[in-house]
């Protein structure tokens, strides 16, 4: 896979709207087959959030999703497999004085998934995975969006 240019200054990338503070995003929601919902901590980060990140320069939520999804945890979700939730906003984890926008899907595993979703583990940024119950885990350690808006949507849909 060809690797894509990233700008050096957070500033100048599409994603981040320095004006306004938004930061916007793909968030990816997978549950397993006890539908526990997948968490990740970036390295540096002290909070969980969904796997997923900042958008290309002309790449599509959707496909940001993909693509983070596939950086992150070494795991390439089918785009067909995924719904979209909605765009949620709440405070950024990691970007003081921010709010996050996210485009926000959940991924829908096949069946026959579940035993490689079960064996995942962390890559590029990542530093830790977390399996969480949406309609439980409410603590500190999950981010604002994640807390307001994620795990409720889910809790109210379980699969």
């Amino acid at each position: 896979m060809p690797e894509n240019p990233r700008p050096q200054a957070a500033h100048t990338h599409a994603a981040i709207d320095t004006e306004r503070k938004i930061v916007y995003v793909s968030a990816v929601a997978i549950r397993n087959e006890r539908g526990l919902v997948l968490t990740v901590r970036k390295t540096g980060a002290s909070g969980y959030m969904m796997p997923g990140g900042k958008p290309d320069p002309g790449e599509t939520p959707l496909g940001a999703a993909v693509r983070e999804v596939t950086e992150e945890l070494g795991f390439a979700p089918d785009p067909a497999r995924m719904v979209h939730l909605g765009t949620f906003q709440a405070p950024a984890l990691n970007e003081n004085g921010y709010t996050v926008r996210a485009e926000t899907y959940e991924y829908l595993p096949h069946p026959s998934e579940y035993e490689v979703l079960a064996a995942l583990t962390p890559q590029a940024e990542i530093a830790e995975l977390r399996w969480v119950d949406p309609a439980q885990n409410r603590d500190a350690t999950q981010a604002p969006l994640n807390i307001e808006c994620i795990f409720p949507v889910l809790s109210a849909h379980p699969r």
